[in-house]
């Protein structure tokens, strides 16, 4: 039996319901495909924050080096300023794991409504692919004349040849696995040097891949395209920024926050990766259970295919979208009134009984 250890961080909010029903889903997989699981849970969040003054230890990351992977709820709670809570924990497991790949899948899954007029289950499928280390989210700059008339802030933005073309080149590899179709995401209209500088990467990235279709629009009107035309695309690729923003309107046009999952990857394997929903803390229903754990199991699922246990990744998906197409068993946020812990009970269930699942 094969065992992996893995770093369990529930973190603030509804991290710490929905976490919980991750890891029953992730054993039952573990039952049935002769796997076993080693769960060390860190207890850094915002309440550590406040009681330390630090959302994780200072040797936090040598902590975390020798596990297999990181399994992350949410971070962020009121009282603790969002980029306290971001820059103190997240961010250094991703900059210091060099989990330069932010993967984000965006489906329509069968049983799930998407609030776009007539789009049917299949017909929305595309995979968000963020730059995770660089971008707009850099650490370069700074204040001036604080609290004053003169007040002002700068924040630089950062692109590397390099970090542009391990991204780009990532998202077609994974598009030649897929629908061989790349969109990028620029606004090099507006903004005059990084973006002409990520469009020159991604033309020159693009010549590589003849196979694959490659396009670009500007960020305004993707994000209209989005909404409009939404199987339009297959691997999108963007900055930091840009892949953000677009995480959280690919979740929207397929139904549910709650049906979010991430992986940030350092796909060379030197560090542990870490897997997280993309719906973030939810302080306004955290301690309800009533929270979709759905986004949670299905990061766990990106876990396991990371971990190259392809035959449990797939049968914890297949298990997700059973239990979305047929069972009466649906939290509030797709038009239930099930809890968090009854829809992972569901699919828990629908991993250990479905004996006959293959790969893909």
């Amino acid at each position: 039996m094969k065992n992996y250890k893995i770093a369990v961080i529930e973190g603030d909010g509804i991290g710490r319901e929905v976490v919980p029903e991750g890891i029953r889903v992730l054993e039952a997989a573990g039952r049935r495909f002769d796997l076993s699981f080693s769960w060390e849970h860190f207890d850094w969040s915002c309440e550590t924050y406040l009681k330390t003054g630090r959302m994780m230890p200072a040797d936090g990351l040598d902590q975390l080096r020798p596990y297999d992977a990181i399994y992350l709820g949410a971070v962020g709670y009121p009282g603790v300023p969002d980029h306290i809570s971001l820059w103190g924990l997240l961010i250094p497991i991703r900059r210091g794991f060099r989990e330069y790949v932010n993967l984000r899948p965006a489906r329509l899954l069968e049983g799930i409504t998407s609030p776009l007029s007539g789009r049917k289950p299949g017909e929305i499928d595309f995979v968000i692919v963020r730059e995770n280390s660089e971008g707009e989210y850099s650490e370069v700059g700074g204040r001036l004349n604080r609290n004053s008339e003169n007040d002002m802030a700068v924040q630089e933005t950062v692109f590397t040849r390099r970090a542009c073309d391990r991204i780009i080149t990532y998202a077609f590899e994974l598009a030649r696995k897929r629908k061989k179709h790349v969109t990028s995401a620029t606004k090099s209209n507006g903004i005059v040097y990084t973006m002409p500088f990520w469009d020159e990467r991604f033309a020159a990235i693009s010549k590589q891949y003849p196979d694959v279709k490659a396009d670009q629009f500007h960020i305004d009107i993707l994000t209209a395209h989005f909404v409009a035309h939404p199987d339009w695309f297959d691997v999108v690729v963007g900055s930091n920024l840009f892949g953000d923003i677009l995480s959280d309107l690919g979740a929207a046009v397929v139904g549910s926050m709650g049906l979010a999952p991430s992986a940030n990857l350092n796909p060379e394997r030197e560090y542990p990766s870490l897997f997280e929903p993309v719906h973030g803390s939810a302080p306004d229903i955290a301690g309800k259970g009533i929270a979709n754990p759905v986004a949670q199991i299905w990061s766990g699922a990106m876990m396991l295919r990371h971990l190259g246990e392809e035959r449990a990744a797939h049968a914890v998906e297949q298990a997700i979208f059973k239990v979305l197409a047929a069972s009466a068993v649906r939290t509030r946020d797709i038009g239930g009134k099930a809890g968090t812990r009854e829809m992972g009970e569901a699919i828990s269930a629908e991993v250990s009984a479905d004996a006959t699942v293959s790969t893909r």
